[in-house]
This record gives C-alpha cells, structure tokens and sequence, in this order.
C-alpha cells in the first residue's frame, strides 16, 4: 500500500489520505466576500481526491488582505458565504481547512497579474499598511508601514481571535495560521523586518511573542479535538544561520498547543537566495519534524508521485502540500494513485467518476 495514500489522524479528525491542497489564493473575491470562482474552485478540488483542502489565505480585518481581491472572514456575513463551500467540500470526502492570515507590510498589493506591486499612492483601491516596524519591504514593494503600536498589536490578536470563531462556525475543521512568507506573524519574527525596542521586538524572546501570543488566544477559542495548524518560514535563505532560530520558534509554538507546522520559507527580504528544486524543503522540514517532534508538512516544487511518496515513506512528513499540479489537474491524486500502484478502492474519487474510471482502466 502507498504511504500517500494510507488515512492520517490528526486530534479528531482522519484524512483519507496524506495529499493536502495548498492555501493558493486567487485573488477573484469582492469585499471578502467568496463567490462561485471559489465554490467551484476548492470543491473540484475535494472532488479530485485529496484528503485536506485548505482554503487560501483569508485576511482577519480588510486591512489585512493582499490585495482588494482577497478573501476575508471578518464579518458574519462572509462566514456564512464559506459555509457553503465547507458543506460541498465535506460532501465531496476531503476534510475543509482554511488559513487566516494578516498581510502586515506587503498589504494593498495590486493582483499578480496587474503588477504584483504595492498600488500607488492616491489609488482610491488602497489602504494604509501597518507592521511590525516602520520599514518596507523593498522591491516592487516600496510603501513604508506605519509601526504598530500596543493598541494596534491587541486589535490584531483580536481579529485573529475572531476570525478563527467564524471558521469554526463556518463548519471549518482544521485551522492553520499563516505565520509565513513575510507577512505581519512572519515579520515579527524576522530581524530584516522587526527593529523594535520594546517587549515585541529585539532578542529571540521579543520577536516571539505576537506570534505566541496569538496561537495562546486563538487556542483557546479553537476546539482542542479539532487541529490547530501553522504555516512558519523557518529560515530566510539569507546566509545567515537563523534556522536554529526556526526551529527553536515552532518548538515554542509546540509547547504554545500547535498540533502541525507546515514548514516553509521566510520571504521577509527580497534578496533572499532560495535554492528552488524539486522537493528542496524536504530535509529541513525533515529536521524540524525530528528535532521538535511535531507532525509536519511542506510544499514548494512537490509535482510528481514519487516525490511526494519520498517524503511521507523517508519520514521527512507526515502530509505533502501541493499547489500548482493541482491547478494543472485537481485529479492529480487520481494519476498518482495509479503512478504508485493503488489500487482502486482507495482512489476516493466520487462515484460517478470512479465507476467509469475503473471500468475502462487500461490494462
């Protein structure tokens, strides 16, 4: 039997198999609110096979979104659009996700394919950006944030807070706090990012704490038979030796009620020289999974069978994140069943594909 495709229990909930959709946002929503795009999106998705479908990144506050296209869970209105979409993702066997995120500094963006860059002062679509200090990001993302102040910190953790209530009453069953890929959680963590003075910032223990400090507020509103999951650049692939950093950070966020990590990269400065291949966070997120001893998945570069097999049986994850082969094919999990052998009882693919599928099956 392939290691992908065996059950995984997590808390209370059991994924038919290790394939996890990455959060991939599409930016197509308006004033947060989901619309068919999305509905047909994420459920093709859970109707191609995989065994947790997570919802892209979905700002706690407007201020909090990417760009204006966004999806958002601040307001009931908002979560009871998800509702629906969470029911068919249900329906269809995969168990719905959702990561909530806080843009921080690279917020009012323009879409990727309008720019990808922070839109120009004036332009009556933006907003006014905050982060852990007055500094931008660089690049095609020159705005300079206001730096929060305390108040600004507690409004945050709050909307947080809440917006993990409106995923639980929206019928989400895993949650994952995007901790990653220099937004606000990421940047206070990250040197490059954060140069306060005060209890939030400096050594290792101040530019901690928003990020424990938050999974503390949303555990306790998150039920505990239910994972609570993060997605954290453990390094920034800048050459300095800040792993050791990473990893210690999601032990903190183990010992904090973390039940997964998603092991990822910082993105906190654009000069960052990322080794891109195939499978290339594997070994780290391997070394996190062993030295912290918590369940871990990863992605980037993930998009064939056998690599993804590799890294569920070498013990490196527990889960396999994919994104882009499943834009290609949501019933990528269906051509990897049969790359690894599986047999057709465990394709968990709807009836009225499976039966034809397995009918007229090539010898």
């Amino acid at each position: 039997m392939s290691s992908l495709f065996t059950p995984y229990t997590l808390k209370g909930v059991t994924l038919r198999n290790r394939i996890v959709v990455s959060p991939m946002c599409q930016y197509s929503a308006e004033d947060g609110l989901i619309n068919d795009w999305h509905h047909v999106h994420l459920t093709s998705l859970a109707r191609g096979g995989s065994g947790l479908v997570i919802a892209e990144a979905t700002a706690v506050s407007p201020e909090g979104r990417i760009t204006p296209g966004d999806t958002g869970i601040w307001t009931d209105e908002q979560a009871e659009r998800w509702s629906h979409t969470v029911a068919s993702i249900k329906a269809a066997g995969a168990v719905p996700g959702i990561q909530i995120a806080h843009a921080g500094r690279k917020a009012s963006a323009n879409k990727p394919w309008e720019g990808d860059d922070h839109m120009a002062e004036g332009d009556p679509r933006g907003w006014p950006i905050i982060a852990p200090s007055a500094i931008a990001f660089g690049g095609d993302l020159p705005k300079v944030p206001a730096a929060m102040t305390l108040a600004d910190i507690e409004r945050v953790k709050a909307d947080f807070v809440a917006a993990a209530r409106r995923a639980l009453s929206a019928g989400f069953e895993w949650l994952e706090l995007h901790f990653a890929h220099g937004y606000l959680a990421q940047s206070f963590f990250s040197t490059w990012s954060n140069k306060r003075d005060d209890s939030y910032g400096g050594d290792f223990e101040g530019r901690a704490r928003f990020l424990l400090e938050t999974l503390a507020a949303v555990r306790e509103v998150w039920p505990d038979h239910l994972p609570l999951a993060a997605r954290f650049g453990v390094t920034e692939f800048d050459g300095s030796d800040d792993l050791e950093e990473g990893i210690e950070m999601v032990r903190r966020l183990k010992a904090g009620g973390l039940d997964l990590i998603d092991v990822s990269v910082g993105f906190s400065t654009p000069t960052a020289n990322i080794p891109w291949g195939p499978s290339f966070m594997g070994p780290i997120a391997e070394r996190v999974r062993t030295e912290v001893g918590i369940p871990a998945t990863t992605s980037w570069f993930i998009a064939d069978a056998k690599q993804a097999e590799a890294l569920i049986v070498d013990g490196k994850t527990d889960l396999v994140t994919i994104g882009r082969p499943l834009l290609q094919n949501p019933h990528w999990p269906y051509l990897a069943a049969l790359e690894l052998g599986v047999d057709k009882a465990a394709w968990t693919l709807p009836a009225p594909y499976a039966h034809w599928l397995a009918r007229y099956r090539p010898a």
